[in-house]
């Protein structure tokens, strides 16, 4: 019934999904925290590059950057992060556009945390001593992370689906290899069917396990 996986690597296709997602979820949250860092800061110049760059970021096609990074960064300006295999080249750009993209959601749904914090913890902080970045580190941050567990998951489940983007540039992720097999397999159904199942496993688990979380740390008000 499966023989049209055979010769296949179906197993090793997804794990480089999987690679994608977590490499790129880690960039992303690092790089969306500082820009939702940047958007409530007092500094009106970091305010003003946090909004310019959720704003243009989120309103152009992920394709279109992920094909930058690939193109525009590593053809025309020689940008390899490292990497002299084209195939570890290319995985790691691609990283580098998930993480660019992702960044910007991740920051405005920590920006909505930071919002449900009551203004005057701000204030008694501020009261005792603490700097902009004390408060938002010791009081803020913390309180404003687990008030978004859910709207994070939501990104991260979109971010996995995202990583097909990346077959654009040559990456042997889950996608890639399901066109290849449409390409040479006449089970177009069948194919189909598999590599729908696989990203359901990847999903569901983590929206159902990240859910329960969500609701076990919501802050009581």
């Amino acid at each position: 019934m499966f023989d049209f996986l055979q010769g296949y690597d179906v197993l090793g296709a997804f794990w480089t999904t999987v690679e994608l997602t977590v490499l790129s979820a880690v960039g992303s949250l690092v790089w969306g925290t500082l820009l939702a860092a940047m958007r409530v800061s007092p500094v009106p110049l970091m305010r003003g590059f946090g909004t310019a760059y959720v704003n243009i970021v989120r309103n152009i096609p992920l394709t279109v950057i992920v094909i930058f990074t690939s193109l525009g960064l590593a053809d025309i300006f020689g940008v390899t992060l490292g990497a002299s295999d084209f195939k570890v080249q290319g995985f790691r750009l691609a990283v580098l556009g998930l993480s660019a993209y992702t960044a910007a959601f991740v920051c405005e749904a920590i920006r909505s945390g930071i919002n449900t914090v009551p203004l005057g913890q701000a204030e008694a902080a501020r009261a005792i001593g603490l700097n902009f970045s004390q408060t938002l580190r010791l009081i803020v941050l913390p309180q404003a992370f687990r008030a978004v567990i859910g709207p994070l998951a939501n990104v991260l489940i979109a971010l996995t689906k995202n990583t097909t983007v990346a077959a654009a540039i040559g990456v042997a992720e889950a996608a890639a290899l399901m066109k290849t097999m449409i390409e040479n397999e006449a089970q177009t159904v069948a194919i189909g069917a598999v590599f729908a199942l696989g990203f359901v496993v990847l999903t569901l688990p983590t929206g159902l396990f990240l859910g329960w979380l969500a609701k076990r740390l919501a802050v009581k008000r």
